[in-house]
């Protein structure tokens, strides 16, 4: 009975899907090199990505009733938070290989992810110019910065893998001398 339970443990364990990093050997694996077939996977984020906007801030000074000087100053800012593992579809492919991702409907809101350069583990990063921990880059037809954390986001897929073992068994009587 052990070993029945154990069997069907090995089964169930074997058959779940693991979330991995995707890079282009399961690109070539998968043969993931058209848009058809890429808008097909289901794609994750590895990291919090998150996204600051802020527009110029105003100063105004005035002179109020009481003849006090009133200073006011007015600033609008925007936040974008794209939790870690959170689901995003393909976009389209670039010229040199960068992908875009979608996680909302509107046009521009894409975040583009390629390999870098000086890593060689072959993940698809995060894109954008990154300087002094910030990295700046367009979302939805405006400059956002993403913030330090951001840049080790990568996209991962799920992946699953299947076995299928047949066997039968068969217990022998044995023989004994005539």
């Amino acid at each position: 009975m052990r070993i029945v339970f154990a069997l069907v443990t090995l089964l169930i364990l074997s058959s779940c899907a693991t979330r991995v990093p995707y890079t282009q050997k399961i690109a070539q694996d998968y043969d993931l090199t058209s848009a058809e077939k890429m808008k097909q996977v289901q794609f994750y984020t590895s990291e919090t990505i998150i996204l600051e906007r802020s527009d110029n801030q105003e100063r105004v000074t005035t002179t109020g009733r009481s003849g006090e000087l009133v200073g006011s100053e007015q600033s609008t800012s925007e936040r974008i938070v794209i939790p870690a593992n959170r689901p995003c579809v393909f976009e389209k492919f670039e010229e040199d290989g960068t992908v875009q991702i979608r996680f909302e409907v509107g046009p521009g809101r894409v975040l583009r992810f390629a390999e870098r350069q000086n890593v060689t583990n072959g993940r698809l990063y995060l894109v954008a110019l990154w300087e002094s921990g910030k990295g700046e880059l367009d979302y939805g037809g405006s400059v956002y910065y993403a913030v330090r954390g951001s840049a080790s986001a990568y996209l991962m897929v799920k992946l699953k893998n299947y076995k299928k073992n047949k066997r039968k068994d068969r217990v022998v009587k044995g023989m004994k001398v005539n």
